[in-house]
């Protein structure tokens, strides 16, 4: 009897799927009696390459994806997200017809796994077999193997007309055993320096590497020679020992190519040795990476770092094409802002240092200078508007400092930085102070919490500190941390003002995006604004402070708030936000609208998953803070 109504409770949830209607109750009991529930766990593989099917998977609950790895297990390609009410393994229909090679090389390679706690009807062959003299069933099948065909010829010819447009006929994430050179020059510690020059030179290499019975154990390139040797005074007797650069940075085969461009970039060096374990496999070199494009990535670095007054307007533009090729290349959004980011921070700086020299005076006191908005959070990819300010030591300084915060604000100006209309810069009064007066300041936006000054304390709260004296920011940090654990009422109003902006979600499934009334959503005010003033409130409860949005999640998965699992998703979630959002804007000019009717059918699947695990963490902090 219990079994009975078990398979009830089933018949209910699956009566009106094409598979069991045009039949009669008891038929479609008897049917299912034949079948069988199955209940996977979040990440859960529920079939694997390689292995026979033997039915169907209807899904009743929860949603999975279809996806492929490579031959190393190390990169993964989903191809299809799959919802209640779809079916899996359409790829066996070819083994139920008889219609299949034998052999391993018919068995299907990709694999299925849930991505939320999932259930599904498994319906064996057998069942199919009853079923398939009914031409509603026929038609069903049909229909569903057609759209999924068309889907994946769709997404085929997309990355066909993108190659081509790129000018590449390779893939688009390289490995870095796809680049390297494996034929390695190398020496012993102990050759002299004159010995590796004349390899150096015989070679036609700009630099060798130091091994020890095939471990690495340092570098030398023309620079180390030019500046340890020559400049040094050292005898070219020397042995390579004395003036290698010992345990340099290296990278593994298994590294994309964006790994290794990121590494040359932020560690400013040319010579990369790949590694597997302390065993030496070869070098990939900057001239390596670059080889397909004209850019050249390191005159960018030298153009910033030796720019002056009159040079850093032409910073941008070269920044730019760096941000161009990244995109273009399909780089993952958050190593693509990763690596600008590191730019612009060297852009800043640089034109801090220039604004303090502008002065020709000696600095007076210790000072530490932030950005806010999306420069602090490690997301600007586009010259916005400045966000900034300052802390200094001494208030008996303060009309140094007020001469130094307008020369910052002039010199960001001419780098391409659009004075803030709200202000909100180091060159106003607002924006810069001892740290006495940025706590009155603080406690005065927290007391008398209006619309106004909670404007002011999200901008403020996305700082992140970018150069001047450590000692001072960790202080300045302490007392504002002091402040917010006697405020719990102003982390309360910044969440009454959130609970205005409910992160939208797009239950409906996917095929039915284009029926929706709304075609469009404004990425950067409905999902990111949101986004990140959760985060914020959430990070501000637990004690955190600056740093960028991902920094925010890091700090909240250690302190135990966010589980791994939730703390992996929501970065997930942001990447693809983010991807939609910066190539939309850069395609776009600006536009943070995106259409969906622009979207393929896996980018709007994509787009429904990230939503719901970004407005999860956004209902978190709406739990913290209940009526």
């Amino acid at each position: 009897m219990e079994q009975n109504n078990y398979n009830e409770t089933i018949l209910e949830a699956v009566r009106f799927h094409p598979f069991f209607q045009g039949v009669d109750v008891r038929t479609a009991l008897s049917l299912i009696e034949l079948c069988e529930v199955r209940t996977y766990e979040k990440q859960e593989t529920m079939l694997k390459k390689e292995v026979q099917r033997d039915g169907l998977h209807l899904i009743l609950s929860g949603i999975a994806e279809v996806y492929i790895k490579n031959n190393h297990g190390m990169q993964e390609e989903v191809l299809e997200v799959v919802q209640k009410g779809e079916l899996i393994g359409f790829s066996s229909l070819a083994d139920f017809l008889g219609v299949s090679k034998p052999g391993k090389e018919a068995a299907t390679q990709v694999e299925v796994r849930a991505i939320e706690q999932s259930k599904a009807l498994f319906i064996p062959f057998s069942v199919i077999a009853k079923r398939w003299d009914d031409p509603n069933v026929h038609d069903y099948l049909l229909a569903q193997v057609s759209v999924r065909l068309k889907d994946i010829y769709a997404s085929l010819a997309e990355q066909v007309q993108l190659a081509r447009d790129f000018g590449e006929r390779d893939a688009f994430v390289l490995r870095v055993q796809d680049l390297m050179t494996e034929q390695v020059v190398s020496v012993s510690p102990q050759t002299t320096v004159q010995e590796a020059a004349i390899l150096m030179h015989q070679e036609r290499t700009s630099s060798v590497l130091v091994t020890n019975h095939g471990r690495l154990e340092g570098i030398i390139t023309e620079r180390d020679l030019v500046e340890r040797v020559i400049a040094a005074g050292r005898s070219l007797g020397s042995v390579a020992s004395e003036v290698m650069t010992p345990n340099p940075v290296t990278i593994t085969r298994f590294s994309y190519y964006y790994d290794a461009l990121s590494l040359t970039l932020l560690k400013g060096i040319k010579h990369l040795p790949v590694v597997d374990g302390e065993k030496l496999l070869g070098v990939v070199t900057l001239s390596d990476l670059l080889r397909k494009k004209n850019e050249n990535v390191m005159k960018t670095i030298q153009k910033i770092e030796q720019c002056t007054e009159e040079t850093i307007v032409h910073v941008k533009k070269a920044i730019y094409d760096i941000l161009e090729t990244l995109i273009k290349d399909r780089i993952p959004m958050l190593k693509t802002l990763e690596i600008v980011t590191r730019l612009y921070d060297r852009l800043v700086k640089r034109a801090v240092e220039l604004s303090v020299d502008s002065l020709g005076e000696e600095i007076p006191c210790a000072f530490a200078f932030y950005q806010m908005g999306s420069a602090g959070r490690g997301e600007q990819f586009m010259l916005t508007d400045q966000d900034h300010f300052l802390v200094y030591e001494k208030e008996e300084y303060k009309e140094y400092f007020s001469r130094l915060g307008i020369q910052i604000t002039v010199m960001l100006e001419k780098a391409g930085y659009a004075r803030c209309l709200g202000l909100m810069m180091c060159s106003e009064g607002n924006w810069r102070g001892t740290i006495e007066v940025w706590q009155e300041r603080v406690r005065g936006w927290m007391l008398q919490a209006t619309n106004d000054h909670l404007l002011l304390a999200q901008n403020f709260f996305s700082y992140r500190f970018l150069v001047g004296s450590q000692p001072l920011h960790e202080r300045f940090e302490e007392g504002i941390r002091e402040l917010l654990k006697r405020s719990k009422i102003f982390l309360y109003r910044m969440t009454q003002i959130e609970r205005e902006h409910v992160i939208p979600t797009l239950d409906q499934p996917i095929r039915s995006l284009f029926k929706l009334e709304r075609k469009q959503m404004d990425m950067k005010k409905e999902v990111l604004f949101p986004y990140h003033h959760s985060l914020q409130i959430l990070t501000l409860l637990h004690g955190g402070l600056s740093g960028t949005s991902i920094d925010k999640i890091t700090f909240l998965k250690e302190k135990g708030v966010l589980s791994y699992v939730f703390a992996t998703d929501i970065k997930l979630a942001v990447e693809e936000v983010l991807r939609l959002y910066v190539t939309q804007r850069w395609q776009q000019q600006g536009k943070s609208h995106i259409e969906f009717a622009r979207l393929s059918t896996r980018e709007k699947e994509e787009l429904i998953l990230s939503l719901k695990s970004i407005k999860e963490m956004q209902s978190q902090v709406f739990a913290n803070f209940t009526v």
